[in-house]
């Protein structure tokens, strides 16, 4: 992304893959993007394309003797892919934050919670006394909203709810005032009401701390809720990349515009009397084992044409892109807007309604 600020990370051409006795599982193909102090990016697509492998990867979680790394990933100046081990450890939870998508997983089922927040503090400075730190993890659960947060420390994780344990997730990841902080699936399996509590968590958190986010979802509706910018993601590669409005009012690729049609409607559910099937992309992603050389989405894609099969389309510029200063880029063949009609095509999603 272009714009005035200074980027607090900036990832370039960054492939990650896996040998497996199958063969090489190509995880994630040439992912670039650059995040701002004090932004929200996106990182939206299906199951398996490659998002929370990609921040899995920036934060050193993946290196293993079947892993193949490439790229560059430059955090505050540093390359975090060349960074050794021991420097990541103490980077990860103090400068990058992180929320992994199932917290019931990740707190420790045997330890109350306020041991386990106060033991993040002093991993990362053994100065800190316990008193000290029980009383900082009673004041970073009263400021992600748990109540009662100086009795419920002494509670056990399956006594919280899950937006509750979710919460205590984003207190660990606060803890230590990081610059960046990484969101994976943070709403999944959350109702619809806890879903929007904890985004008013985390933008409150943003605005009270000035840090970046990364938010990693399959769900637009989350993306259109916070993200400055967004990253559509299919099979381990961008499909496009735009500011928020951009994306959803003039998205250019085709797989784009059929996340957004898949969105429901209210007025046209209440128009067909609550009865209307919601759209779907037809067919499967591929398998990330021995990709073809075109473009991965073309055997789904209602404008697939002869090139689509034969070559992998580069990530470009899109011409007539709304925005003086925003870059918008589209992985597609279709060079021209005029080239399909995607606006028909994704249910009028396109046309911007100011």
């Amino acid at each position: 992304m272009t714009g005035a600020g200074v980027a607090l990370l900036e990832v370039s051409g960054l492939r990650v893959s896996f040998d497996t006795p199958d063969g090489s599982v190509q995880a994630v193909r040439d992912l670039s993007f650059s995040l701002e102090r004090g932004r929200t990016l996106g990182i939206v697509g299906e199951s398996g394309s490659g998002k929370s492998v990609s921040m899995q990867t920036i934060l050193g979680l993946t290196r293993s003797a079947s892993a193949r790394i490439s790229g560059q990933a430059l955090f505050e100046g540093e390359d975090l892919l060349a960074m050794p081990p021991g420097s990541l450890r103490a980077l990860r939870g103090a400068r990058i934050g992180m929320i992994f998508q199932d917290p019931l997983s990740s707190l420790h089922p045997y330890y109350k919670i306020g041991w386990q927040v106060a033991e993040l503090l002093r991993a990362h400075d053994r100065s800190t006394d316990r008193r000290s730190a029980r009383r900082r993890a009673i004041e970073l659960l009263d400021l992600v909203g748990i109540p009662e947060a100086a009795r419920r420390v002494d509670d056990f994780p399956h006594q919280f709810s899950g937006g509750m344990r979710q919460r205590v997730m984003i207190a660990m990841a606060m803890a230590l005032n990081p610059s960046l902080l990484i969101a994976d699936e943070p709403t999944t399996a959350l109702d619809v009401t806890v879903q929007a509590q904890i985004l008013r968590v985390l933008a409150d958190l943003q605005r009270l701390f000035s840090m970046s986010i990364i938010l990693i979802t399959h769900d637009l509706g989350v993306i259109a809720e916070v993200a400055d910018e967004v990253v559509v993601m299919y099979a381990g590669s961008v499909m496009e990349r735009a500011e928020r409005r951009q994306l959803f009012y003039g998205c250019r690729h085709p797989y784009t515009a059929g996340l957004l049609r898949s969105l429901p409607s209210y007025d046209e559910l209440a128009a067909a009397g609550g009865r209307q099937r919601l759209y779907s992309i037809p067919g499967q992603p591929p398998s990330l084992l021995g990709l073809a050389p075109g473009c991965p989405f073309a055997p789904r894609c209602s404008q697939q044409m002869p090139i689509c099969e034969r070559e992998r389309p580069p990530l470009r510029p899109v011409s007539a892109a709304p925005g003086p200063e925003s870059e918008h880029l589209s992985a597609c063949w279709l060079d021209d807007p005029g080239d399909a009609d995607l606006a028909s095509s994704s249910g009028g999603i396109l046309e911007d309604p100011s």
